[in-house]
């Protein structure tokens, strides 16, 4: 009989010691890069300025990229979109030396130094027309993807599902895990744009494309990217971040798609903000790591001025990668408090896009004309400015040509125009007086807008006048302590000056609408004294309004009341230089056709503009120099008017 030997119990530590050591044994650190907004801006140079700057340029982000790439080992590099308009280089390779069947667009002969893996449209991908956009995207040196921008069926089928781009791709990116080991991980890159884009380029897109919502458009490709393996699925929403409302067809999606299960990375855009930074009062932000509900999302503001950074930790359980640890943070290639360079910009990116830049160089140095004094948009939201004048003028006189010969050739014809650069820093536009170049006259109008029409009532103007004096604050009549103007959170492009009809603006009222043209105080009057041709408007009458194609098609209060809209082929740009061209000189003042309304009492209000500005100041603007503010602004005063038959004494 043999002898038994009982053994001794083993462990549950025994046994785990003798396994493989799960703990790291897949784990894997990816760095994400993103860019967004570049708008042509590719060399650091401004082009309305005709000098170099160090606040912006593709070229002072590649340096940022390279050094991030250079600390980790791996990493990948995406663009959100806007990419081939908003400067004279982008308008140049598409009006003037259009771009060729074939030929590299500047911006990819840039960014193919860079090595991008993937990028989505932004919605100014779509200024310029769907032929020009499918010859730059036919020679793009990486993928573009974009899962809710559809091909027109013209039947509104809303279970129409051809996209017009492809929604998504997978790639497969060898990576290096924390013991040196060769990984390979699938990566799922999904694009949206804001769906207004139909709206906005309307002329260039009716009967062509579609739109769906961002985040239902973007969480029905999900399923579809882990049945093809995906990893990791990171979206490029060319979407600002906006708000915890969810809205069908939200032009700012990004919020709720941090919600959406099976995102694990989000790089946004579209607004020119900045996360992390902004958005802190949102529920569920976490600026410090960079996190809206737990997902990491960078916003990189615009024109390169940004990258945008997250780092992932994935580890491999049970046969799946899954994100242990994210962060993301934004690093900037200009310090705006020192007012110092953070970052030198790329050769290899300038070499790469220098003949482009020289025969743009070329092309807005080209004399149209001659001004009789400086232009500038210094005060152009505290009171009617020469800048828009020559905006208004131009477009009135554009249009009063085109409708000869048909029904509406007998119609009053008004004008409206915005200031798009109106803020501090170096956000003005100034022309000397003098030569005007073609560079000046896309300074006083930055957009590749057409001219555009539309026929409403004297009720529609009054309320599409309501909409923009939503630029200011509501202003306290009672109060001796000095008062902002300016609504900060209203963009200055929303703030229309109707020309053709005299008007006064009651700040002392609240504002109508919001920001997004929502009815939010409905008894709100403040415009008061409207006018036309010296008699309080008519109601009823109808108007031809000149605008762009963006405020046409677009829903604008008093827009949106529209009977006719008239898309013409020129821009309005083309239209500014046409018509001084045919003017030869021109006087830039402002004819003063608004005003803000008087008040019972003595009111101060400030408001922030260039520093330069206090050159422009004068005893008859009323409007003085207080001193420094912030980012290189001043800090302006200016007292309302006041009614001396009502003036009450404090």
């Amino acid at each position: 009989m043999a002898l038994s030997v009982l053994a001794a119990p083993i462990s549950y530590q025994t046994v785990m010691a003798a396994k493989p050591d799960q703990t790291g044994k897949h784990e894997v650190s990816i760095r994400i890069l993103g860019t967004t907004d570049i708008h042509t801006n590719i060399y650091n140079y401004d082009y309305y300025k005709d000098a170099e700057t160090l606040e912006f340029g593709l070229a002072k982000t590649a340096t940022l990229i390279k050094e991030a790439r250079a600390e980790v080992k791996n990493t990948l590099l995406f663009d959100n979109g806007d990419l081939i308009q908003g400067n004279p280089l982008g308008d140049y390779k598409a009006r003037v030396n259009k771009l060729e069947k074939g030929e590299l667009h500047p911006v990819f002969q840039a960014m193919k130094q860079l090595d991008y893996d993937a990028a989505t449209v932004g919605n100014h991908e779509f200024n310029y027309g769907l032929e020009f956009l499918d010859e730059v995207l036919d020679d793009a040196p990486m993928p573009y993807v974009n899962a809710n921008v559809y091909k027109d069926d013209h039947d509104n089928d809303p279970s129409n599902d051809e996209h017009y781009f492809k929604p998504y791709t997978i790639l497969k990116k060898k990576v290096v895990d924390d013991r040196g080991k060769t990984q390979v991980i699938k990566v799922g890159v999904v694009g949206a744009v804001a769906p207004q884009i139909t709206q906005w380029d309307k002329a260039h897109l009716a009967g062509k494309v579609t739109t769906k919502d961002i985040v239902k458009s973007v969480e029905a490709q999900i399923p579809k990217m882990k049945k093809d393996g995906a990893d990791l699925i990171i979206a490029l929403a060319h979407s600002g971040i906006g708000d915890a409302e969810v809205n069908e067809l939200e032009e700012n999606a990004t919020y709720d798609l941090t919600k959406v299960e099976g995102i694990d990375a989000i790089i946004s855009g579209h607004s020119h903000s900045t996360f992390p930074g902004n958005y802190r009062n949102l529920s569920g932000v976490d600026t410090e790591k960079g996190t809206i509900n737990g997902v990491p999302v960078v916003m990189a503001g615009s024109w390169g001025s940004h990258l945008g950074v997250i780092d992932l930790k994935i580890v491999k359980e049970e046969g799946k990668w899954v994100v242990k640890n994210s962060e993301a943070e934004l690093r900037a290639i200009y310090d705006q408090t020192t007012k110092t360079s953070l970052a030198e910009p790329d050769n290899e990116i300038l070499e790469a896009v220098k003949k482009a830049h020289e025969e743009t160089l070329n092309y807005v140095r080209q004399p149209v004309g001659a001004t009789k004094a400086d232009i500038h948009s210094y005060f152009a939201l505290a009171q009617d400015d020469p800048s828009i004048q020559i905006v208004t003028n131009a477009q009135k006189w554009y249009v009063e040509r085109k409708v000869k010969g048909t029904p509406d050739e007998n119609l009053p014809i008004l004008s409206a125009g915005a200031p798009f650069k109106a803020g501090g820093g170096s956000n003005y536009t100034y022309i000397p007086a003098g030569t005007i170049a073609i560079k000046n006259v896309a300074d006083l109008y930055l957009y590749p807008n057409t001219i555009a029409t539309v026929k409403i009532t004297g009720a529609d103007v009054k309320e599409w006048l309501e909409m923009s004096a939503g630029q200011f604050n509501q202003i306290d009549p009672t109060s001796d302590k000095e008062q902002p103007l300016i609504n900060r959170s209203y963009p200055a492009y929303n703030f229309d000056v109707m020309d053709g009809v005299t008007y006064q603006i009651d700040v002392t009222e609240p504002a109508k609408y919001d920001r997004n043209g929502n009815l939010v105080n409905a008894e709100a009057n403040r415009i008061k004294n409207l006018q036309y041709n010296g008699q309080p408007i008519d109601l009823e009458q109808e108007f031809l309004v000149a605008t762009n194609n963006y405020r046409a098609g677009g829903n604008f209060p008093g827009v949106r009341n529209q009977t006719a809209v008239e898309m013409y082929p020129d821009e309005n740009r083309q239209a500014i230089i046409d018509y001084i061209q045919e003017q030869q000189t021109i006087d830039p003042s402002a004819d003063g056709n608004w005003t803000f309304a008087p008040v019972a009492y003595e009111v101060e209000v400030v408001f922030e503009s260039s520093l330069n500005a206090q050159n422009a100041t004068s005893p008859d603007s009323g409007i003085k120099f207080m001193g420094e503010a912030t980012n290189e602004s001043g800090k302006y005063s200016m007292k309302l008017p006041v009614a001396e038959s009502q003036l009450v004494w404090k």
